[in-house]
Formats: C-alpha cells, structure tokens, sequence
C-alpha cells in the first residue's frame, strides 16, 4: 500500500500473522522496532511523529499500529491479551525478514516488549523501555481514567492534561484531533473491550513473572518522567532492580509523554544507547555459528 499523504498516520501494509497491519518504515541501518501505548484513539504515528525522523539517521525505523488500535485491521472475534499481541509483533518482524530487533516499547507498549524479550530473546538485540507496565503496581487514577475513557472533546483533552507535564503541549486542536482518531469506526469498540473495569486485573495480565524479568539478558535503557501520573515512577525503579544489564534515566518536569514532551533528549538518548550494541548481544539462533558436523 503507497502512502496516504492526507493522513500521515496511515504508512504501508504488510500481512503480519495473518493481520493487515499498517506501519511505518523509516531510515535505514540495524532496525528499531517502536511499540507505542495503549491510549484512546492512539497510533504509532501520534506516539513516535517526533521521534522516527531523529532516530532515523542512523537506523531503519519500524512503528506498526498493534492490533486493536490505529490502522491495522481489527478481526473479527479476536480476544486482545499479551498472547495475541507478542504473536502479532513477532509475525511483524518475521513478515519484514528480520532476525533480530532493536526493541523500544512505550507505556502498554513497554509491557509488550518485555513479554516479546522474554518469549524470543534472540530476536531482540536491545530493549528500551519508557513509562513501561509489565511489572505489578495498583491501578493510578491516571490510568484509570485512560482505560476508562467514554469518547467526548472534553474527555480527550483531561485525559491529555494528565498524559503531559507541561501543559504548553496540551490544546483544543490536539484535543479535538485525537478525539476524532478515537471515534473511527470500530475504535472505541475495540478499546472498550480490551480494558474493562475492574481494571487493576489487565495490569496483572500485562505484567510479565519477576523471574523471567530478571533473567533477561539484554542491555536495557529504563526512562520514565518523574511526574508521569499514569505509569508510577516505582515502575522503573523496579525494572531497574530486576534487570541485571539496566540503566535508569529519570526526566524531571516530565509525565507520561517523554518521547513527546523531551522529544530531542529522548531520541538522542536512545539513539546513542542503540548505537552501542556490541558483538556480545544476544544474536538470533538463525545468525549464530553453525556447529560442526561431526567427522564419519
């Protein structure tokens, strides 16, 4: 599929476990998978527009629209939970011929690509993750109030005065656009089916085990803003405990939205953290030395 140039949230199409999944690619050198977050009316486009052109000056960019949300295809029947998201965002990676990836995952996004780590190490060369779930925390009032979102103008702008610090970044236009992102048809349907209250339960389903977390192999970058009201800054402090190869960078005057809201900091960060993959990563099983046959 070419590009639409009137939505730029719409990229190309590719078939990914069986799903039409519309995604962006972008720059070119080792490839960075980007999965963004689980928002109202939310795509890969209006979580990473700022930061795909800055990371791809130095690596292919790939931000797909994760089943259930933006512009990929919503099948019939499907039941959303980790299962079906790790299979659609490995099917992604398979359909484009990758063995390994660069992982950076955001929010719900973060969750995903820690159960993706887990479940396939090999193919994840290193893992970033920003205001990450996928570790146990009580429900905030912030996320509550994002999960639990019943569509309106007015709804769509207080869920954005508690996604952003600085409240600058937060206005009617922006309001009003990602309300209508929201209501496309099958959106709101979609989201309401994926997080009913009680909510406290789809965090522990998005929670990968501790023991898996802390047996990950992986250089990891853990950012995550200080005020985000969302995703509790305990967060990271424990995926920074967990994870053996982890470094824990903290934004001030920060909330949910770093890759927004520090948007040259953010991709400098993880472009430099990226760019320092060695030979001692993980490699896929595909890429590794092939063993000796054994002389007859």
């Amino acid at each position: 599929m070419t590009h639409d140039h009137a939505n730029p949230e719409v990229g190309r199409e590719v078939l990914a476990a069986g799903i039409r999944t519309n995604y962006h690619d972008v720059g070119q050198g080792f490839p960075v998978l980007l999965i963004h977050g689980s928002g109202p009316g939310v795509s890969a486009w209006a979580n990473w527009r700022l930061t795909m052109p800055r990371l791809a000056a130095r690596a292919r960019v790939l931000a797909p629209d994760m089943v259930g949300f933006g512009y990929t295809e919503r099948p019939a029947g499907i039941q959303y939970g980790m299962d079906t998201w790790v299979d659609h965002a490995l099917g992604f990676i398979d359909a484009l011929g990758l063995a390994q990836v660069d992982l950076v995952g955001n929010s719900f996004g973060g969750a995903l690509a820690l159960a993706l780590a887990i479940r396939h190490p090999q193919r994840v060369r290193r893992l970033v993750l920003m205001g990450a779930a996928g570790v146990p925390f009580q429900l905030t009032p912030g996320l509550d109030a994002v999960w639990g979102y019943e569509p309106s103008v007015q709804a769509m702008r207080r869920l954005l005065d508690i996604f952003a610090y600085d409240r600058r970044l937060v206005n009617d236009e922006l309001a009003e656009l990602r309300y209508r992102a929201s209501v496309r048809p099958g959106v709101q349907e979609a989201f309401a089916a994926m997080f009913p209250a009680p909510r406290q339960r789809w965090i522990d389903a998005l929670a990968s085990p501790e023991a898996a977390i802390r047996s990950l192999p992986h250089e990891t970058l853990i950012i995550h803003g200080r005020e985000d009201r969302v995703i509790p800054l305990s967060n990271a402090l424990t995926l920074a405990r967990w994870i053996h190869r982890s470094q824990l960078h903290v934004f001030g005057r920060c909330g949910h939205w770093t890759q927004i809201e520090h948007a040259e900091r953010f991709a400098r960060l993880v472009g430099d953290f990226l760019a320092e993959a060695g030979p001692d990563e993980p490699r896929p099983l595909d890429a590794q030395e092939p063993r000796e046959e054994p002389l007859l």
